[in-house]
């Protein structure tokens, strides 16, 4: 893949952390190794002024909103800090009359609840036949390829991950929003896992065994401290799924094959690792945005 790339200038700090596991080289299906190909990055540079207060991510919710969005859009709404950005810009567009006749698809409670109070007129995506666009934050978003890893900390027991997931990739085009320090390769974290209640336990000691000892295997708790068996409240979801996190040892050489694994494990309805081509993210930084996306070198970008 060849991946185009626009830096724009920013002088704000930025401020992320993640937790540290990730599968093993040569161990298990999901630590298995792969030969990359190191391929050329496209840049150019956009020159762009700041306030003092402007943050990086400000930066990259007001790109994203600026570029893709137009008026008589129905637009997937994403969860976490730079979506929430986006949506109050979008309702200040609105109001100005710069955007019209918008129709907001939330991916979650509290993105929804955020669209209400900024103007944004909601629908349903049971009743939505088309999404012209869609945006959201990625915990973890894997370099060249995409791919992302979603409900990492923000999920809740009214959130729900396939939800989030087919908004995502029902939308004709879809942009990312993350940080430098979350978009790697090799990346490192949690990856969530929706299982059935009453057989959680089995699909996490497949689980375990299918990465050989290398990764932690927790429930989520609804309150309370995190533990491998989720404390005396475990976290069930509004589709009345178990939350395992996974927690890896090393990083994590391909999410695609981590995705495939997790699919073949009894007991897993879903995941938050979420793959969709074509796909766009924007990555701020301290020194600006890039914007990156996972299309081969020569084909044609829709304008």
């Amino acid at each position: 893949m060849a991946l185009a790339a626009i830096a724009i200038a920013s002088s704000n700090p930025l401020h992320s952390s993640s937790l540290a596991f990730t599968t093993s080289t040569g161990r298990g299906r999901g630590g298995s190794c792969c030969t990359r190909t190191r391929r050329r990055s496209h840049c150019l540079k956009i020159t762009g002024s700041n306030t003092a207060h402007d943050s990086a991510l400000f930066q990259a919710a007001h790109h994203t909103v600026d570029t893709y969005i137009k008026s008589g859009m129905v637009i997937g709404l994403g969860s976490g800090q730079a979506s929430g950005m986006a949506i109050q810009y979008i309702g200040l567009q609105l109001g100005a009359g710069a955007l019209k006749d918008i129709v907001g698809i939330p991916t979650s409670v509290a993105c929804a609840s955020q669209a209400a109070r900024a103007g944004i007129p909601l629908g349903h995506y049971e009743y939505c036949s088309q999404i012209d666009f869609a945006f959201d934050d990625a915990d973890i978003l894997e370099e060249r390829t995409l791919i992302a890893v979603i409900g990492r900390s923000r999920l809740q027991a009214e959130e729900s991950i396939i939800q989030e997931k087919a908004i995502l990739n029902a939308a004709d085009k879809l942009v990312f929003m993350t940080t430098e320090k979350q978009y790697k390769s090799g990346p490192d974290g949690s990856i969530p896992v929706l299982v059935n209640p009453l057989n959680w336990l089995q699909a996490a000691e497949e689980i375990d065994d299918l990465f050989l000892g290398d990764a932690e295997v927790w429930r989520r708790p609804s309150v309370g401290l995190a533990g491998p068996n989720g404390g005396d409240f475990p976290l069930v979801t509004n589709e009345g799924h178990n939350v395992l996190d996974i927690i890896f040892t090393s990083p994590i050489l391909s999410l695609a094959e981590v995705s495939n694994c997790l699919d073949e494990v009894d007991g897993v309805v879903h995941h938050g690792i979420i793959s969709k081509f074509p796909c766009t993210a924007v990555i701020a930084s301290e020194s600006g945005l890039s914007v990156v996306d996972n299309l081969p070198k020569n084909a044609v970008k829709e304008p």
